[in-house]
């Protein structure tokens, strides 16, 4: 009997070990090569000055600040509410863009001049870190900015506005088309943030099926400053032409495919990705061309297309280069005085150069969750993201130099939730003080209309965004490595399981901590291996030097297999697609 017991036993671990040697042999496929954007390649592997905020807590401190109602500081309160019941019978909110601007609040303009770009990034940024916006304060936020759906002028998409009446006093409104499209796809994050939401998948239908009719009407020819969604007609302007709304359109079309299954939705995503591509050079502008990269990749990933992601990301990086378009909009390099400000979004040539924090967190949303589907850009984006991020800082008033900033006499209004609209290489206000001083933080707002105080240069909507950040960013143990959670704002996709990019920027080889609520396996994308297996709250892997990894957190002993180059989880979910 004790034999026989023996003997089982002895089985059983022969075939353990058996198991275990050939699960050794499995191979998941080749490392994915990394390939290179130039422009990042001349960034430092590491910031010289290394500094790294506390997005999240910087998000939930901003909207505590800005959505109070009373807030009694010297700014005043930030919001004020809106009962012109413009495009849908219930009041909605506004939101300074800037602190004190003589255009806005409850009592400027019949308090109707208020934006969505403001509105629905604060939205999208509060609920990506946390905040349930649909019952704060007795308020459904995410039900009111459905007035931002311009139904009543017939154009039937999200845009920056409630209403023409105002739309000339600010920021582009059906004459500006990035200002156009952008709302849309800030709109449909913020659905997917905060689903069910009461009125909301009407909006979404009706957003889909204008730019679904504009793309057929555009036929691949978006040569045009903007787009009349009401007559369906391409327009010019003086404002140059913007051909990357075709990226924005793209991508607002695919989160609708993935949302309704609509297969026009597709198509149309395709036919918008493809006109993106036609162009013969970068018409980069704000935020459209990065969401085409995201597009593509993918398109790429999930349905066969062989669309070229490194020009767009080309186009990005080193920006526009014709007179006809923005001409030097693209990723900042270098430094500015002893400031690094590698990364930052911005004019490359005005003034040296003049970069913005809005731009600057925007393409982190397209960027970090496009690598789960073109894996050889891991470690240029985990490069550009170290450095950008470690840049952003020098926005707030509270992160530069009194020295290097326009009006650090009024900082503490800020209460170092607000930041600076910009941060220029050379002051063009002329104030003797910041002669021959760079950088400066600063900002426009006091150029936007007669009486803006200096204080307006504090911009709400630039900082309004910033839980893109701290949905994405979180430190390690490691300074320098961070974990970048590419699921944060991959919006409408599959996210079966956690995945993060990570990025040495170390000659060496580090350990770098991991923590997980149950038992989980790592599983490293790009070098097709696993990196550890059976982790709980207090695992390691290594990260290999100069090197990126897009780490799976799968549950333990999930079996993997192989299918066409792709790696596949329980025979059902694809977590590598190279």
């Amino acid at each position: 009997m004790k034999m026989s017991k023996v003997k089982t036993l002895l089985i059983c671990l022969v075939l353990l070990l058996s198991m275990a040697c050939s699960e050794k042999n499995i191979s998941y496929g080749s490392k994915v090569e990394q390939v290179s954007i130039a422009r990042v390649d001349s960034m430092p592997d590491m910031p010289g000055s290394y500094k790294m905020l506390d997005w999240e807590a910087k998000a939930k401190a901003f909207d505590s600040f800005v959505f109070d109602w009373n807030n009694k500081s010297e700014v005043g309160s930030m919001i004020w509410l809106d009962d012109n019941r413009r495009n849908i019978d219930q009041p909605t909110f506004g939101l300074y863009t800037a602190v004190k601007d003589v255009r806005q609040g409850k009592n400027a303009n019949n308090g109707e001049f208020h934006e969505s770009l403001n509105s629905l990034a604060a939205l999208l940024g509060a609920g990506l870190v946390g905040i349930d916006k649909t019952n704060q304060d007795g308020y459904n936020y995410v039900k009111m900015v459905q007035n931002y759906f311009n139904k009543d002028n017939g154009w039937n998409i999200v845009m920056n506005n409630t209403t023409p009446e105002v739309g000339m006093l600010g920021g582009g409104y059906g004459r500006d088309w990035w200002y156009d499209v952008f709302p849309n796809a800030l709109y449909y994050a913020v659905c997917d943030v905060f689903p069910d939401v009461d009125g909301a998948e009407q909006i979404q239908r009706s957003i889909a099926e204008q730019f679904v009719k504009a793309d057929s009407v555009l036929a691949g020819n978006y040569d045009y400053s903007y787009f009349d969604y009401a007559r369906m007609r391409g327009m010019v302007n003086h404002i140059p032409l913007q051909q990357d709304a075709a990226g924005g359109h793209a991508y607002v079309l695919l989160c609708a495919y993935n949302k309704f299954s609509d297969p026009r939705y597709l198509a149309h995503a395709k036919s918008a990705t493809e006109a993106l591509l036609s162009q013969k050079e970068s018409r980069f502008y704000e935020i459209l061309l990065p969401l085409g990269v995201y597009a593509a990749a993918y398109l790429n990933a999930t349905e066969g297309t062989n669309y070229d992601v490194q020009k767009l990301l080309d186009w990005t990086f080193d920006g526009c280069k014709n007179p006809e378009g923005r001409n030097g909009w693209g990723i900042i390099v270098g430094k500015w005085g002893d400031y690094e400000v590698n990364g930052l979004q911005g004019s490359i040539i005005d003034g040296g150069g003049y970069a913005f924090l809005m731009n600057s967190i925007k393409p982190a949303w397209p960027f970090v969750s496009m690598v789960k589907y073109e894996p050889q850009y891991a470690k240029a984006v985990g490069k550009w993201m170290l450095n950008n991020a470690n840049a952003c800082r020098l926005f707030f008033p509270m992160e530069i130099d009194d020295e290097h900033q326009w009006d650090p006499e009024m900082k503490s209004i800020t209460n170092d939730n607000i930041s600076y609209e910009g941060l220029r290489r050379v002051d063009d206000y002329g104030k003797v003080s910041l002669k021959g001083k760079t950088p400066v933080a600063l900002g426009d707002g006091p150029k936007w209309a007669k009486g803006n105080p200096p204080a307006s240069m504090f911009s709400v909507y630039s900082s309004s965004p910033m839980g893109i950040f701290g949905a994405i960013i979180k430190e390690t143990n490691v300074e320098g490595i961070l974990q970048l959670n590419c699921n944060a704002t991959d919006f409408y996709a599959e996210r079966h399981y956690p995945v993060y990019l990570y990025y040495n920027p170390h000659k060496e080889s580090k350990s770098v901590k991991y923590s997980a609520k149950g038992i989980v396996d790592l599983f490293d994308i790009i070098s097709k291996e696993y990196v550890a297996k059976n982790v709980s709250s207090d695992g390691t892997f290594e990260m290999p030097a100069g090197d990126a990894r897009i780490i799976v957190e799968l549950p333990a002993g999930t079996r993997l297999t192989t299918d066409n180059n792709k790696v596949v989880a329980d025979g059902k979910y694809t977590i590598a697609y190279k």
